[in-house]
């Protein structure tokens, strides 16, 4: 993630900006953050998690959004690869998600720090979240933290093709196997 040209500016600029832009832009303590591409590992990952979760929830409650969806944490705003709401969505504006249950990151070599630090602490604040998932694209390994009480997250680490991951917030399991279909490593 590398800073845009414009540094500093307000929430309702950045949001009048980001409506008109073709490219996606974070916005991170009054800064904008341009997004930059993602490979076809992190996008056939991504892609499998999305039709793996759709395919364990759509009898229930629960919504699965791709990256296009904004989410909001106080005057910030993401774009998380998936985000999953299991009680009724709130937005403002119609396109900035207050309320996600699940928060999913596929971790790239340029995000993965942030991603673990600055992006965790980010999200920590939403108090609809009860989960966070870090995917790795190089290996089948992913980080799962669960939300114990207001101030701590239990961590589990999952690795190999042959593991299963529960997720308790969506009482369903994932597949390793199934999140790395067709995944090729070097």
């Amino acid at each position: 993630m590398s800073a845009a040209t414009e540094l500093k500016t307000d929430p309702q600029s950045y949001l009048k900006q980001e409506r008109l832009s073709k490219e996606k832009h974070e916005f991170i303590n009054h800064e904008i953050f341009a997004m930059s591409g993602a490979s076809a590992t992190h996008n056939l990952i991504v892609g499998n998690l999305i039709g793996e979760l759709r395919n364990r929830l759509k009898q229930g409650p629960c919504l699965t959004y791709p990256s296009d969806l904004r989410v909001q944490v106080a005057d910030n705003y993401v774009y998380p690869d998936i985000s999953v709401v299991c009680e009724k969505p709130e937005f403002i504006d119609q396109d900035n998600l207050l309320n996600p249950q699940i928060i999913i990151e596929v971790l790239s070599p340029s995000t993965a720090d942030y991603d673990r630090g600055g992006k965790f602490a980010l999200y920590r604040q939403l108090g609809s979240l009860q989960e966070y998932l870090l995917v790795a694209q190089d290996r089948p390994y992913i980080e799962h933290y669960v939300r114990q009480d207001t101030h701590s997250w239990l961590l589990n680490e999952y690795q190999g093709l042959e593991t299963i991951l529960t997720l308790p917030s969506l009482q369903c399991q994932l597949a390793l196997n199934e999140v790395y279909a067709k995944v090729v490593w070097e």
